[in-house]
């Protein structure tokens, strides 16, 4: 779940709290232009996730008039619901197709989940912080995905029962790639994480298992997260 980016959520199922007379529409459709598109994002599934996802029904009452700025904002915890940009980014780095099998590790508020899920078949989302965990499996179910499983674990083992995935996401700093995760990923998935300092800066790193097992890594640029707790602080 991110604070800052430095420099610059089976089929899906529809959403049935969202109505054509949704008076955030038009906030989600100037986020959608300036703050995606306008920065390069061009996946047109994408899009119309970030375009359909009511941000603002995951967040305090208190905190909708700002649902759609362009930065983070709290969740509880010490936590917060990553700025929309940065979600869309990471999401269209996947390369994802409707029968994919996704895990997030980080389910935070659920907004990264439920993008997923209007892109992919299946989503797998572990959390660390009951409250939050709860939290978000009740409003996700709320709005209507059925194709979302949020867990209440550690997630630096990632979810076995399920594997493999054809891509993991991680949405808390993490100064190294937990190995599970990577034993995780299918042949061609492709994994990423805001990889360095848990205390400064990471930089958005992109992992595709290839065959064999073999690594590929790539840099996308700088971002900072809140760091991964649990068996990742201890490592």
């Amino acid at each position: 779940m991110s604070r800052i980016l430095v420099a610059f959520l089976l089929l899906p199922v529809a959403v049935s709290s969202v109505h054509a007379d949704d008076p955030y529409q038009a906030k989600r459709r100037e986020m959608v232009e300036q703050q995606i598109k306008g920065r390069g994002v061009r996946d047109p599934r994408v899009l119309a996730a970030m375009l359909k996802v009511p941000r603002h029904l995951l967040l305090e009452s208190s905190l909708r008039s700002r649902a759609y700025a362009d930065h983070p904002l709290p969740i509880g915890e010490g936590q917060t619901i990553s700025q929309p940009y940065v979600v869309a980014l990471m999401t269209e780095e996947l390369r994802l197709s409707p029968s994919d099998r996704v895990l997030e590790i980080g389910t935070g508020s659920g907004y990264q989940a439920a993008v997923l899920a209007e892109i992919v078949r299946e989503v797998y989302s572990i959390e660390i912080r009951k409250t939050l965990a709860d939290r978000a499996a009740k409003e996700l179910k709320s709005l209507g995905y059925r194709n979302v499983r949020v867990k209440y674990a550690d997630g630096y083992s990632g979810w076995q029962e399920h594997a493999p995935f054809d891509a993991i996401i991680i949405t808390a700093a993490v100064n190294h790639i937990p190995p599970p995760l990577l034993k995780q990923l299918k042949e061609g998935g492709r994994l990423i994480l805001p990889l360095g300092s848990t205390v400064f800066y990471q930089t958005l790193t992109l992992v595709t298992r290839k065959k064999g097992g073999e690594l590929s890594v790539a840099q996308k640029g700088q971002v900072a997260f809140v760091p991964m707790t649990g068996e990742a602080m201890r490592r």
